[in-house]
């Protein structure tokens, strides 16, 4: 069996189910696991180094997130993304960015907005030098204080709950060639705006930058299926 998982790490603060569950997702996430792909739990097991039990519970949890795909009779398949997946998910995630940017240039405190900044500044850094992991990592902690700044905890609750089809979709965006160079120039405006407290600019380029984004993942989405 050729193996692609490495052995998880067991961490003894978090269930062992939700870590195979963070193996498998960043694994799909970075298409080690394809699209399309059957997934066959005592191979994984194997892999991951643990029991089928965790296995099982980690594939349920996958599939409320969207991630995987259990078709009866057949097995579990890791899911393609589709035309309506990417549009049903931007325009939600828009809707709650523009409200986001909108209540932050209203709240922010000054030191958020100072983390904002430091945050352009690394992920300018990692652009320069290749690193992808790090630029998507930032560019998440960047959004989480711009929601943060929104002192809406109902806000921040219903977004998370979309974080993780999210990271699948960021991932593949910023890959695709331009792409992190045009973020970052949405990403500085959208904190110019929020630090000059216009909510309407401010606005403007969250709806913007969520725009841009969907419109390369729609993109990349189609030149895969080309290749097929």
């Amino acid at each position: 069996m050729e193996r692609r998982l490495s052995p998880i790490k067991l961490n003894s603060y978090k269930p062992l189910w939700e870590v195979v569950s963070e193996a498998l997702r960043e694994a799909i996430v970075n298409e080690i696991l394809k699209p399309g792909e059957r997934l066959m739990e005592i191979q994984l097991a194997e892999e991951l180094g643990v029991s089928r039990t965790p296995v099982r519970e980690a594939i349920r949890r996958l599939e409320l997130e969207g991630f995987l795909v259990t078709v009866p009779r057949r097995g579990t398949y890791v899911s393609n993304l589709s035309i309506r997946d990417v549009n049903e998910v931007f325009e939600i995630r828009t809707a709650l960015d523009v409200l986001a940017a909108e209540l932050a240039a209203e709240r922010i405190t000054e030191e958020e907005l100072e983390q904002m900044e430091r945050l352009l500044v690394q992920i300018s850094e990692y652009i320069e030098n290749g690193d992808v992991d790090n630029i998507v990592a930032a560019d998440g902690q960047f959004h989480d204080i711009l929601y943060q700044a929104s002192r809406n905890d109902r806000l921040v609750g219903i977004i998370n709950n979309l974080r993780e089809q999210f990271t699948r979709f960021r991932t593949i965006s910023m890959a695709y060639p331009g792409r992190l160079k045009n973020t970052l120039e949405e990403h500085r405006r959208l904190v110019e705006a929020i630090a000059q407290r216009d909510s309407e600019l401010a606005k403007e380029y969250a709806r913007e930058h969520m725009e841009n984004a969907e419109q390369i993942l729609l993109i990349d989405l189609s030149e895969r299926r080309r290749e097929a």
